[in-house]
Formats: C-alpha cells, sequence, structure tokens
C-alpha cells in the first residue's frame, strides 16, 4: 500500500503519540477482512517506518457481497502530524483492496505473487547477484526524464546492495515516441553484448535523452550510445527492426500492465511496489525492512 498522504496540522502540533477515536463495535459489521489480517498488511506496507502508528476504525459490509468497506485511521509517534482517515474496500478474492483508484494486492502477505511472477517472467538484463532470491526489477523507459533521475538511485542500490539482482524491464510509454525504438535496440545490446554492455548503453541513452527528441536525434543518439557499449551500431540496428526484438518489449510491457504498473519509473522489490525516483534514503529503508520480512538479513 502507497505510503500515507501527511496531513497538515491545523494548529500547534501535540506532543506525544495521537489519540485516535475510540472504534464503535457497531461499524465492524463484515466477517473479513480481520482486524489480524489488516494489521499484518499494515505492517508489512508501513513498518519500515518506526515512527507511523494506525488503528482499525471499521470494517463494514457493502452492498456488494465479499467487498468490505475498511476505514484505518494513521498517525505518528511524534504527533507532528495531525491523525488522518483513509479508507479502502476490500475485494472478495481476499488478495487484492481498492485503495482510490488504485488496485493493490493485499492480505498477510501482499507481495508473494507479484515475486512469484518477477522471479518467473522478468527476464532483463541485470547487474549484481544471480540469485533471485532478492530481486530489484526496474521497469523504465528510456525517454522518460523521470527515469533518467531514479538512475543516480539505482547506481546507489547496485553499491549498497550487491547481492540483489537488479534488473532492467522494458516500459516504453506511448506518450513518448522514441521510446519503443530505444527498447528495442537495449534488447539487442543485451543479446549481442550482454548485460553489461547494455547497461553502458542504458547509461549513454539516458544521459543523452534530449536527442531522443527528433528522428533524427534519436538515430544518433542510439547509435552513439551502442558505439560506447562496443558493439556495431549498423547490427544492432537490423536487429531492432527484427519482429523478435518488438515482441520482447511488448512481453516486457504486458508483464508491468499485468501487475498493476501504472507509471514509470517503478521498482519491484521482491514483488514489492516502490518508486524509483523517491528519495534515496527512503527507497534503502524500504528495500532493508523488505530483506528482512522476506528472511534475507538477521
Amino acid at each position: 500500500m502507497p505510503p500515507a498522504p501527511a496531513a497538515a496540522p491545523s494548529a500547534p502540533a501535540p506532543a506525544g503519540p495521537p489519540v485516535f477515536p475510540k472504534p464503535d463495535p457497531a461499524n465492524f459489521t463484515a466477517a473479513t477482512p480481520t482486524q489480524e489480517t489488516i494489521n499484518a498488511f499494515l505492517q508489512t506496507s508501513w513498518g519500515y517506518d518506526d515512527s507511523r502508528v494506525w488503528q482499525v476504525q471499521a470494517i463494514m459490509k457493502t452492498s456488494v457481497d465479499g467487498v468490505s468497506k475498511v476505514i484505518i485511521y494513521i498517525g505518528d509517534k511524534t504527533g507532528k502530524q495531525k491523525p488522518t482517515a483513509i479508507q479502502f474496500f476490500s475485494l472478495p478474492d481476499g488478495k487484492h483492496i481498492i485503495a482510490g483508484d488504485e488496485v493493490i494486492p493485499f492480505g498477510e502477505h501482499p507481495y508473494a505473487d507479484y515475486r512469484s511472477a518477477m522471479q518467473e517472467k522478468a527476464d532483463g538484463p541485470y547487474r549484481g547477484g544471480a540469485s533471485k532470491d532478492f530481486e530489484i526489477v526496474e521497469f523504465a523507459d528510456f525517454q522518460c526524464p523521470h527515469c533518467k533521475e531514479a538512475q543516480a538511485n539505482m547506481d546507489k542500490l547496485a553499491v549498497d546492495f550487491p547481492k540483489a539482482r537488479i534488473v532492467f524491464q522494458n516500459y516504453p510509454l506511448a506518450q513518448h515516441p522514441a521510446a519503443a525504438g530505444a527498447a528495442a535496440t537495449g534488447v539487442c545490446v543485451a543479446k549481442q553484448g550482454g548485460s553489461t554492455a547494455f547497461f553502458q548503453f542504458a547509461a549513454a541513452v539516458f544521459d543523452g535523452q534530449d536527442g531522443l527528441a527528433t528522428t533524427d536525434g534519436a538515430t544518433l543518439t542510439l547509435n552513439s550510445a551502442v558505439t560506447k557499449a562496443g558493439l556495431d551500431p549498423a547490427k544492432i540496428a537490423a536487429c531492432a527492426k527484427e519482429p523478435a526484438a518488438s515482441a520482447a518489449v511488448e512481453a516486457s510491457v504486458k508483464l508491468a500492465k499485468d501487475i498493476n504498473i501504472n507509471q514509470t519509473p517503478t521498482l519491484l522489490v521482491n514483488g514489492r511496489q516502490v518508486p524509483a525516483n523517491a528519495p534515496y534514503d527512503t527507497i534503502k529503508q524500504i528495500i532493508e525492512y523488505q530483506e528482512k520480512l522476506d528472511g534475507l538479513t538477521k
């Protein structure tokens, strides 16, 4: 579940933890999900932040069988944030909720299915460890400015988590005309030169991203990046025009859509969705917490 929105206090912040309204038993009319499941889900989602506290306020039946409305109060232990009420709807499968306009994995182990999907289908070039036990999958678009900005975070992650398998998955967006071609070119670079060549290529494309704005500029930018990766631009360009290259890109896009990724850049940390351009300290904190949840650290 995404981090809860901060609410600015309308009066001087109180000292100490927030005092939540006492739950009314009349607001607990649904049998599922249980408070235990909700609290386990919230602990998994928000437990990386030691200052965050919450209280389940209501679990109510709705007019749709199997769909329950859940209300949570959240705050922080310092009392600097005014307590805020948020709500979501749990779905009959017990594995998803609707929060705002998003469908989000739910349950005591909400990221397990997405983790399995990444281990099975995230087949892009990677750096770091070979094991898929600890996997950070980046979905990115070469023409996306935020993806370019996120590369500094990705380089830091490679240093701070050397055992992680850090995978690049193409997710070219329709609003970026040169993105699909750049992605197909990257597929061929990885095919002919391996992961090392790919990440050299990717760094060069992001550095020269402004050149993708025009057709001629995109050709020059991609050829230059291929050369910097130590490969032949003519051979890579011919490969990129083959159906297999575009099919590989389309498969990566489908994988992103299948797990409800709707923006770039996005990371999947053992199945847990994290914005790749969030503040680095926050990303690192979440990854370290997910490592503990998955039994990868003591």
